[in-house]
């Protein structure tokens, strides 16, 4: 297979010997930089010298989010009603009634023919976090027999880290079919971040289970979990029903629903708004599967992993950047398919409040800097000719838009928009479009925040169960929180994705961020709402 290795494995500009190749790879790194500051340069030039025009961009504008919001409050309810249906459902079950029944991968008996590889990198979590990982594996109700572990530590973690790992080996050992501690050290050409770490462990794994099992390639359902995901009890039943069921299932990777919930009592009102808000970002795209890329936790055929070399190991987003490894591999032919089962995982939280607002805004830093992919996808359309120009042109759109709306939109809507009657000059304020349009844009600004609605509805659902020690009262808490989203998406949302495309486009690379990990409790049970009708 044509995998494209030469051009596949840029990490930045900076890898790239050819002079024309770098200057081109350079001009891509500074197109979602240059979109950001000219929005806010024309926004600003355009209340000053066209105030009657910027005012009614910002008019159009808020209708446009208005749309957009009641467009998104409709996904994120179908999404919550297929996932509370999948949950119900027996997937074991399901799976028996495929058995001798055809598909893709010619396999007849899913008990006999399909294994389960997890790869849990972990850095410095707490023992408790990671043991929490495995129980909730070793519960579920498919076969623990067919699940392969590795967990794999670093060893720039130091020896407290190591001991834990050692540790979970011992207690899990005989739990699964397999269950295998490696700790991954730092080989040149690498950025000290998840993706060197989970190659590492996957090319271990190919080498000691896989191959020493006699195991073939396509038998093989890889998944890879940040240590604190906690899986629902029908991940592995649902992905390999899917896995199974797929019209091209090895041209596909598979991916659960993010909940940012494992400790989400504990975290502080803004850090909860923040978890939520991205739990239902997640949500949503799953009823837009055409623009649904890899996040986080997610799965990949093993056969396919390893014909195009797994994880970069140069980059911070390894888990978005694998997706567009596949597409530009397979010439287009990829796509992601939404699993609608959820996993569980952290909220933000530090030992204080400010140490938790550090760590939010790094955090959504760090994924905002997934725009580091917008350079490598474009240089990959220019070099592989055999990808459709109409693929090549809808995905550049909406993935250039989607970094562009979150750098950018919520400072139209809170902040800017009150730029043309501000600064608009006396004459265009004794106009009546400058009289109406404050009242306009608050107008359509409170109908669109009416949407937050259905966010008070699914965050309250989704809420696992009040863990002693917490009152009532907090459920009270749990609603006002909201009354902060437009602060949580201009100074958590809006402001590191800024930061994030600028140091792109001045080629400031970033490094990989860890999220620091605290629980003060371990939630033992997460998903209340699979056996609920909205209530838990």
């Amino acid at each position: 297979m044509e995998t494209g290795k030469k051009y596949l494995q840029y990490g930045s500009a900076r890898d790239i010997e050819r002079t024309k190749d770098r200057i081109i790879y350079r001009i891509f790194e500074c197109i979602p930089g240059i979109l950001l500051w000219t929005t806010f340069a024309a926004m600003v030039l355009g209340s000053l010298y066209a105030p009657l025009v910027a005012a009614i961009f910002i008019i159009l504008f808020d209708l446009y989010w208005l749309l957009r919001s009641v467009y998104f409050s409709w996904h994120l309810r179908e999404t919550f009603k297929k996932m509370r249906e999948y949950m119900r459902t027996d997937w074991v079950v399901k799976l028996d009634a495929l058995d001798g029944a055809q598909n893709m991968l010619g396999i007849s008996n899913w008990r006999k023919d399909i294994w389960h590889l997890v790869i849990l990198p972990y850095y410095k979590e707490d023992y408790e976090i990671i043991k929490n990982t495995c129980e909730a594996m070793a519960a579920s109700p498919y076969p623990n027999e067919r699940i392969l572990v590795v967990l794999t530590g670093e060893a720039r973690a130091g020896e407290e880290a190591q001991k834990i790992g050692e540790r979970i080996a011992r207690e899990y050992e005989g739990k699964f079919g397999k269950f295998l501690f490696t700790t991954h050290v730092d080989q040149y050409g690498e950025l000290a971040g998840k993706g060197a770490n989970e190659t590492w462990a996957a090319k271990i794994a190919q080498r000691e289970i896989v191959d020493a099992m006699n195991i073939p390639y396509e038998q093989v359902i890889l998944s890879v979990f940040d240590v604190d995901t906690v899986v629902s009890p029908q991940y592995f039943g649902r992905l390999t029903y899917c896995y199974l069921t797929a019209q091209k299932p090895l041209r596909s990777s598979y991916q659960p629903i993010p909940l940012f919930i494992n400790n989400i009592w504990e975290a502080p009102a803004v850090a909860r708004v923040v978890s939520f808000s991205s739990t239902f970002w997640h949500m949503m795209n799953h009823m837009r599967p055409e623009r649904l890329t890899s996040f986080s936790s997610h799965a990949f055929p093993f056969k396919t992993m390893a014909e195009i070399g797994f994880w970069q190991t140069n980059v911070v987003s390894e888990d978005s950047r694998i997706f567009w490894e596949g597409f530009l591999a397979f010439d287009g032919d990829w796509r992601v398919v939404p699993l609608f089962i959820p996993v569980s995982m952290d909220a933000n939280v530090a030992s204080t409040f400010w140490q938790t607002m550090k760590n939010l805004y790094l955090q959504q830093r760090r994924w905002a800097y997934g725009c580091e992919n917008i350079p490598y996808f474009l240089f990959g359309f220019l070099k592989n000719k055999k990808i459709s120009f109409k693929k090549k042109c809808y995905w550049t759109f909406h993935i250039i838009e989607g970094f562009w709306s979150w750098s950018t939109n919520s400072f139209l809507i809170f902040l800017l928009g009150w730029l043309p009657v501000v600064i608009g000059g006396a004459h265009f304020g004794t106009t009546v479009l400058a009289y109406n349009t404050p009242r306009l844009t608050r107008i359509i600004l409170t109908l669109a925040m009416l949407g937050i609605i259905t966010s008070i509805y699914l965050s309250l659902v989704l809420l696992p169960p009040r863990p002693f020690g917490f009152g009532k009262r907090k459920y009270l808490y749990m609603i006002l929180q909201w009354i902060m989203i437009p602060i949580t998406l201009v100074f958590l949302g809006s402001l590191p994705a800024i930061e994030a495309e600028t140091r792109l486009m001045f080629g400031r690379y970033l490094g990989f961020w860890p999220t620091p990990k605290i629980r003060k409790g371990i939630q033992k049970e997460v998903f209340a709402v699979e056996h609920a009708d909205g209530k838990n």
